[in-house]
């Protein structure tokens, strides 16, 4: 049985939360605030988490922040209003798989926790599986995350398994700088596109990192490469 985390202030919202995803079988847990959230999140396995961005105290953006510098990497749907949207990007930034908007119909919030739970148990599979696709599909999922050290963890097997993949070397560049270590990004994104000279994903982060050094800041999202 797939296990459920809500996360709300409000207890009628947990309650209508808890009814509709019981009804297709989930087992739900409920967090009346971030810091319940936590305990729960670092003693329990979830399947996925279902935050309230406006929460009093600390709000459903800076409890995603604190899973993931605590290395938890359970999914997350963020629920905010119509005029959170610009936090709710944020907390895309953050690693959220998605949001949801109130008021909240009972058929949205079914159809995402089916489709994000779906999604999650086919790369459970996929990180069970020794070979290359499966691993490098893993590693990209937990940068999404921002779960790095695993990410780098199972990055370590896929070079293991194939040392001339471009989009491995890309992947490892992309750890890096998220690191903070852009000199290390530079050799390994070097190294991508040295192995493949089509690999946009590469050249567009070794731009990036020429206009970290140049200007100290960048337009250019980080590329993850090909899925």
């Amino acid at each position: 049985m797939k296990q459920i985390l809500i996360v709300d202030d409000e207890p009628n919202v947990r309650l209508n939360y808890r009814l509709t995803l019981q009804i297709d079988g989930y087992a739900v847990t409920e967090a009346a605030s971030a810091e319940q959230a936590v305990i729960k999140l670092q003693n329990q396995f979830f399947d996925l988490a279902i935050l309230d961005l406006r929460m009093p105290g600390t709000d459903g953006l800076e409890l995603l922040r604190v899973m993931r510098e605590e290395g938890i990497p359970t999914p997350a749907i963020m629920i905010t209003a119509y005029s959170e949207v610009p936090q709710a990007v944020k907390a895309m930034k953050l690693g959220a798989i998605d949001f949801l908007q109130k008021p909240l119909r009972p058929a949205d919030l079914r159809r995402l926790v089916a489709e994000i739970v779906g999604r999650e148990r086919e790369h459970h599979h996929l990180a069970h599986r020794d070979d290359f696709e499966a691993h490098l599909a893993t590693a990209r999922r937990l940068i999404r995350l921002q779960n790095l050290d695993a990410a780098h963890t199972y990055l370590l097997r896929t070079l293991e398994l194939n040392d001339r993949s471009a989009e491995a070397f890309n992947l490892g560049g992309v750890i890096a700088e998220l690191k903070g270590d852009l000199k290390k990004a530079r050799k390994f994104y070097g190294r991508s596109i040295w192995l493949d000279r089509q690999n946009e994903g590469a050249q567009q982060n070794m731009r990036r990192i020429f206009e970290l050094d140049q200007f100290g800041k960048s337009e250019e999202p980080v590329h993850l490469g090909k899925e």
